[in-house]
């Protein structure tokens, strides 16, 4: 049975104990409700640690809305199903009270790449990000850590962060894994009523045509508006932004020699999804 802990005075013992037999220790940061993209993380922790440990907190300070977060699935006894098969060493799961004590004053602040995008959109949002995330390393004492791609901004966030702290930790991103329909896979999907659900594959599909379109010489300010105007046709009610962005720095792609990411944000059915593919 997987050990649950909820305080860092039972987590660091037992990571300290690893280390001083040699062995080199992954997380998984993840806000629960788990699917096969978070196991997907968990199975290349594990191929390339000794030991594993994935975490399971809904940061209250990345959230914009209260209504969001109270809406946010919360499933850890399924989640801890989910994790038996692989042979996780340990869950850390701590209350907000033992993330965020009584007086906490601190918060991990990044500019640049925070700036534009979900950044704009959602003032704070990195700051909290970027703030538990630190916590968790100095919780878990971790080698590594691993992060899905499908939040691209999310990791360059927090490679900038490890990078400028100074950080002892490895910073691993991994593959975005979609639904067969090309969705990719989201703990905010199950929130998708059946009838939007087979409208969101259509986001993946907009991206990859504009993609498409850009690596044979169209310009991104014709080929991305015709993507929205596919979403909108589709039955998506906004697009915040679709946006070919450098990525690395997230800045608006002038040099067309660098790595290129396009980024999308869209609202369907109530719900925010995600996505970036490479161009």
């Amino acid at each position: 049975m997987i050990p649950i802990l909820r305080t860092v005075a039972e987590m660091r013992p037992l990571v300290r104990g690893w280390k001083a037999q040699g062995q080199t220790v992954g997380v998984v940061p993840t806000m629960g409700a788990l699917h096969e993209g978070h196991l997907s993380l968990v199975r290349a922790a594990k191929a390339g640690t000794d030991r594993v440990i994935v975490t399971i907190f809904v940061n209250p300070k990345q959230f914009n809305s209260a209504d969001d977060l109270a809406k946010y699935p919360r499933t850890e006894e399924a989640d801890a199903a989910l994790l038996a098969p692989l042979q996780v060493d340990a869950v850390f799961a701590p209350a907000p009270d033992a993330v965020y004590p009584a007086g906490f004053a601190t918060t991990v602040s990044v500019a640049g790449v925070a700036g534009p995008l979900d950044g704009a959109l959602r003032p704070g949002h990195f700051d909290g990000v970027a703030t538990v995330v630190t916590k968790l390393f100095g919780m878990t004492l971790a080698d590594r850590a691993y992060f899905g791609q499908k939040d691209w901004q999310q990791l360059q966030v927090v490679r900038r962060m490890a990078v400028d702290l100074n950080l002892p930790v490895d910073i691993i991103g991994c593959e975005t894994l979609r639904e067969a329909d090309g969705l990719a896979m989201s703990s905010r999907n199950t929130r998708l009523s059946a009838s939007d659900r087979q409208t969101a594959p259509s986001l993946y599909a907009a991206m990859v045509a504009a993609a498409s379109a850009m690596r044979l010489g169209e310009p991104a300010a014709a080929a991305l508006p015709r993507a929205e105007a596919r979403l909108l046709a589709s039955g998506f009610e906004a697009v915040e932004y679709l946006a070919l962005r450098d990525a690395e720095t997230l800045d608006a792609a002038a040099d067309l020699s660098r790595p290129l990411r396009l980024l999308a944000a869209a609202w369907l059915g109530g719900v925010r999804l995600i996505d970036n593919i490479s161009v």
